[in-house]
């Protein structure tokens, strides 16, 4: 595999710095994406990762050499990023690598009003152009002019409270792992009646207290121990590049993204009206569920970004969420934000005037395995073998392999870029969720 094809992933640009990601290929990408985007600006921002500057950097002398003016956003999150590109009408570039170790940069591109780029649109002619680095520089070069957005964004992201006069003086707080939250959390919370606490608010790429990855259990324990020491009223945690948020209740329990998936659809379907709602594939049987209690007609989608944003953009749709804690908001240029959540979130409460522990109830209505990797040698021949022990069920390939058993069912996708597949099943109740894990898992090891 080449350093090219080991950084293009499906959705966006990964690597570790500089053996696969450098300032070279940066500047390849810039120019390509330029090109691609035939737009006279590109919008550029960055996490808080040290090669970040340099990366960033050599992009924007990509993209003005062709011919693009380039606006440099400087430290952003990733939903802030996408507001940009919303609201000034331009594509961009995130630098980021979410949720990986320190050690790991990336891009991640959107084109005009946010309009996501993969691998199926246009990331695959992006690689390309990249890869053999062709092009004459333009006749002029590009300019580049810096610009913050912050509290612009911060304004938009309020404006997803609902009811300011409603809000309760609640007690936040929000982990935000030494990442990007640590700048964008306290400007959207400003002047908001809630009492806002940030623990590891300070940026360090390096991440020196836990890795900024809220969907691994491990990451949760000092957001936990703190809501109960602070008699918190929620918890917040958020990735690296903030535009991912897990909630934790006021009694120190996680709350899962599909559960929270559930809880947004529910509002945003009560402000707005029946309509449809997205949800991914692998997202609890509650969620069509609520969704239709709501008046909303559940759209179920392949996992990932751009195919989320694609069906929202065909049907219309006024939130999508996934099991992964990516929440989408049309009102947002269909681009995901933690924030916009949140917000969201902690509108529900205060008009409530009950604790998350009671609110989350009538949506929680199955148990789940969370999802479990396993490698294997050769995913597709493991992948049929499994079909075939469940053919009397009813099963779909849309992502993967779904089969579903009535009282029970499951997802089996392979990853993008590992020898692994990644299993999601969901039961009636933790026994029996348990049993059936036990029992799909020696099917794919080879041990049934």
């Amino acid at each position: 595999m080449s350093a090219i094809d080991a950084v293009f992933k499906a959705y966006d640009i990964r690597g570790t710095v500089p053996d696969q990601l450098d300032a070279d290929l940066c500047r390849r990408v810039g120019a390509a994406f330029a090109r691609f985007a035939a737009s006279p600006r590109v919008l550029v921002g960055r996490d808080m990762r040290p090669s970040g500057v340099a990366l960033s950097r050599a992009f924007i002398e990509g993209a003005t050499s062709a011919g693009a003016d380039v606006v440099d956003l400087g430290l952003a999150s990733t939903d802030l990023l996408y507001y940009a590109a919303g609201v000034l009408d331009a594509p961009g570039a995130m630098f980021t690598a979410s949720h990986n170790p320190a050690q790991y940069n990336g891009i991640k591109l959107c084109l005009a009003g946010a309009k996501p780029v993969g691998e199926e649109s246009g990331l695959a002619e992006i690689k390309a152009a990249a890869a053999a680095d062709v092009g004459p520089p333009a006749a002029i070069r590009g300019s580049v002019t810096e610009r913050s957005l912050i509290d612009d964004y911060a304004g938009h992201v309020q404006g997803f409270l609902g009811d300011r006069t409603a809000v309760r003086p609640l007690k936040v707080i929000a982990d935000t792992a030494n990442g990007m939250g640590g700048l964008v959390v306290p400007r959207v919370f400003a002047g908001l009646p809630f009492d806002l606490e940030i623990l590891f608010g300070e940026l360090d790429g390096t991440f020196p207290n836990h890795p900024a990855d809220p969907i691994q259990p491990e990451n949760l324990r000092d957001l936990q121990a703190r809501v109960l020491a602070a008699g918190a009223d929620i918890g917040l945690a958020f990735d690296g590049d903030a535009d991912r948020v897990f909630l934790v209740d006021e009694r120190a329990q996680p709350v899962s993204g599909s559960l929270t998936t559930s809880m947004v659809a529910a509002a945003m379907l009560d402000r707005t009206g029946p309509g449809p709602v997205i949800h991914n594939l692998i997202c609890s049987k509650a969620v069509p569920e609520v969704i239709r209690e709501h008046g909303g007609t559940p759209v179920r989608t392949r996992v990932g970004h751009s195919f989320i944003k694609a069906v929202m953009a065909e049907t219309g749709a006024v939130f999508g969420g996934e099991h992964s804690g990516h929440y989408y908001f049309r009102d947002n240029y269909r681009a995901d934000s933690g924030l916009i959540a949140s917000m969201v979130v902690l509108g529900m409460l205060s008009a409530a005037g009950q604790p998350l522990s009671e609110l989350r109830r009538p949506f929680e209505r199955y148990a789940d395995s969370g999802e479990i990797n396993s490698t294997v040698g050769d995913p597709t021949a493991v992948i049929e073998r499994v079909a075939a022990r469940y053919r009397g069920a009813a099963q779909d390939r849309l992502d993967g392999l779904t089969v579903d058993l009535g009282d029970w069912w499951f997802n089996l996708r392979p990853s993008n870029t590992e020898p692994l597949l990644r299993l999601n099943l969901e039961a009636a109740d933790r026994s029996a969720c348990d049993a059936h894990v036990a029992e799909v898992l020696s099917i794919i090891r080879g041990e049934g």
